[in-house]
């Protein structure tokens, strides 16, 4: 498994060189460059798509200067609604992008990869708290579907900070 350390976000577009406004929607892009994995930001009006090579791309808004803090609901929250998905095969890419963010919020951890029997990727994944093993068929979403399931995923899993 590789370990990439991601810069945070520069607070302008990388094509325009703009500062992004509070509220601002923006995209970030993570792509290989020689030995590294670079960051880039871009603005809405520069965004076009995520290049070929990239290793993953997100979309997300910038802060408010004094807005409350957002938190994550509690990881028992996360992983029980990433055990119910398991019945629903409508919902395989959205389990496969909750899996992602649970190995990246630690919650689980990415043992390896492998093919099931039919020959399809899948993560192997383990849970220390409930030492649960689990395999996630790989399930690439196309980028407007990424997109509905990060706003599915907001809506069900953030919570304002009491």
């Amino acid at each position: 498994m590789f370990e990439f350390d991601i810069q945070r976000c520069a607070r302008k577009c990388a094509k325009t060189e703009r500062e992004f406004r509070p509220g601002e929607t923006y995209y970030s892009v993570l792509v290989p460059e020689g030995a590294e994995v670079v960051r880039y930001d871009y603005s809405r009006e520069a965004w076009d798509k995520p290049p070929e090579n990239a290793v993953g791309w997100w979309k997300s808004q910038m802060a408010e200067p004094n807005a409350k803090k957002v938190n994550w609901a509690p990881n028992d929250v996360m992983l029980h609604y990433f055990e119910q998905l398991e019945n629903d095969p409508t919902k395989a890419d959205v389990r496969y992008i909750l899996a992602l963010l649970m190995v990246r919020r630690r919650i689980v951890r990415l043992e390896d990869t492998e093919a099931d029997e039919a020959g399809n990727e899948q993560l192997v994944l383990y849970c220390p708290k409930t030492e649960a093993d689990y395999k996630i068929p790989v399930a690439d979403p196309s980028p407007e579907r990424a997109a509905e399931i990060q706003d599915e995923l907001s809506k069900l899993l953030y919570a304002d900070a009491a």
